[in-house]
């Protein structure tokens, strides 16, 4: 479980520096991010690629920037 955790922090962290919001996004969020991110991209793409804790490392980044994408639209600050 904390192996989970850990990776979901990176993957989250990836999906963030993609995103160009990972400065923005506190260690909670990105563990929330990719562990989300990880169930969302692996529904939609499915389990191919590399995986690490059961989880597949590119849909899960995808997922990620998803969530990211997601959460920014609903509730990121009017700049």
């Amino acid at each position: 479980m904390i192996w989970s955790m850990i990776i979901g922090v990176l993957i989250g962290a990836v999906a963030g520096a993609i995103t160009n919001r990972g400065e923005n996004m506190g260690c909670f969020f990105k563990m929330f991010a990719g562990l989300i991110g990880s169930s969302v991209g692996q529904a939609l793409l499915g389990s191919w690629g590399p995986s690490l804790a059961g989880m597949a490392l590119i849909p899960s980044i995808v997922g990620a920037i998803i969530v990211i994408a997601v959460v920014e639209f609903f509730f990121g600050k009017n700049r």
